[in-house]
């Protein structure tokens, strides 16, 4: 009686991956959102561009969040138009600061 051949880890990964991406439907973007796409990254990229001399504790989570933006440009999920707005303004806007809550009589 033939024993049947054991897969390494590996190769049992490889074929789980495979497998569940022969399932998956490829996903159409029509020429409409392609537009809209390369707006947003020029927009995002001349954001990046300007505010390289800004200075603030409020830049560099606005510059690291736009990076993560481009980064994620081919995720189903992406920010509505008034989030990319305030993504982009965010670099250039300082935060409202935070009232202090002390007393004084």
């Amino acid at each position: 009686m033939a024993t049947p051949a054991k897969l390494t880890p590996l190769q049992e990964n490889e074929a789980r991956r495979t497998a569940t991406a022969a399932d998956k439907p490829k996903r159409v973007i029509s020429e409409e959102e392609k537009a809209t796409r390369r707006e947003r990254v020029a927009k995002a990229k001349d954001a990046l561009a300007r505010s390289v001399g800004a200075k603030g504790d409020h830049v560099a989570p606005a510059r690291a969040a736009l990076k993560t933006y481009l980064q994620r440009l081919n995720e189903p999920k992406q920010p509505d138009d008034a989030q990319f707005e305030a993504l982009l303004e965010a670099p250039f806007k300082a935060p409202p600061k935070k009232k202090a809550n002390e007393r004084r009589f």
